[in-house]
């Protein structure tokens, strides 16, 4: 018997069960053979058609307007049926998309993937969680032949897989920097030179570059458009913006950044951020940035990167556990 004939004869068993006893447990049958049915990719068509046979084979004097009405019936299923049909392609391509994104997502972490580099005197946290699948934001730790940390962190004006390939080639034209480049204006000059090169006019940069020396505790910046870190001055308490102004990167080759510099006592901390903390948008709208230093405030006692995890966990639950935008937060903490 071919796979028609089976599923005739199951359809047929089923009605005769129902018409003869009505329980719940022929309908529950009924409701497993549909999900049968969907598996076998038979139409909605096809089962109003199959019904109409069983009914007439059942009940031959059934009167004939009942039967003719079966034809207006079968007419409505073939439309339900396409559009069933069409629902169906489109959930396994979105399956698909899904499936490739993830992968996509996979490579990304591994092209982009940093380790917080170990220095004496100096406590580093990081923390970088996409809003989906795909990171709009990046951060890559360099540390160097003379012990200096150097910190990046960019933010694509542009989202899923397009930015992270565009973060991919920043990443490898980093790594590809002579030793004697790392001052981080000259960084920025650099990178700017390749994106305005080989990145989609439409796509721009934002990125922040340091460098901290600690042999006598400098840490020199520069900055391209990017969201303006904090400094935190243990002596006085006080928060202060880190403000570095530069065009983006991408805009004009011959772009020249200006750099810039701070001594970093003890207790002392550089918080750098992607604009996803600062526009952290809760029910009464914007995150202030004076809020923001209040909710660092209450763990400035902790270890950096206990610091960074809790005001993400603190920003997700404002946001109802939906990031809004890509989220990157890095403290550099000077140990007493």
């Amino acid at each position: 018997m071919d796979l028609r004939g089976k599923m005739e004869e199951k359809y047929r068993n089923i009605i005769i069960d129902y018409l003869r006893d009505q329980s719940e447990q022929t309908l529950y049958q009924g409701q497993k053979f549909s999900r049968e049915l969907i598996e076998k990719k038979i139409s909605p068509e096809e089962i109003v058609s199959l019904h109409k046979g069983l009914l007439l084979d059942l009940y031959p004097n059934v009167p004939e307007s009942v039967i003719h009405s079966f034809d207006v019936l079968l007419e409505v299923m073939v439309g339900y049926g396409l559009a069933y049909r069409e629902h169906q392609s489109l959930r396994n391509k979105q399956m698909e998309f899904r499936t490739e994104m993830e992968i996509a997502a996979n490579v990304q972490q591994t092209l982009l993937g940093t380790s917080i580099p170990v220095v004496e005197g100096l406590d580093i946290g990081a923390i970088s969680v996409p809003a989906r699948h795909m990171n709009g934001d990046y951060f890559h730790f360099v540390l160097d032949d003379h012990q200096c940390v150097n910190v990046a962190i960019a933010d694509v004006i542009g989202k899923g897989i397009p930015a992270a390939l565009c973060m991919s080639m920043i990443k490898y034209a980093m790594d590809s920097l002579p030793e004697n480049r790392h001052a981080p204006h000259m960084v920025l000059e650099s990178l700017n030179r390749v994106v305005e090169q080989n990145v989609d006019p439409s796509m721009f940069i934002t990125m922040f570059y340091g460098m901290y020396n600690p042999s006598n505790h400098i840490f020199y910046y520069s900055s391209a458009g990017h969201e303006p870190g904090f400094y935190y001055d243990a002596q006085t308490g006080g928060f202060s913006e880190m403000e570095a102004k530069g065009l983006l990167l991408g805009i004009d080759k011959k772009t020249k950044y200006q750099q810039y510099e701070r001594e970093v006592h003890p207790g002392d901390m550089i918080i750098l951020m992607s604009d996803g903390v600062t526009e952290c948008r809760t029910e009464e709208g914007f995150l202030e940035r004076d809020a923001l230093i209040s909710n660092i405030r209450k763990y400035i006692h902790l270890d950096a990167q206990t610091i960074v995890n809790n005001i993400y966990k603190d920003l997700e639950r404002l946001q109802d556990f939906q990031l809004r935008d890509d989220f990157t937060l890095i403290i550099l903490k000077r140990n007493v």
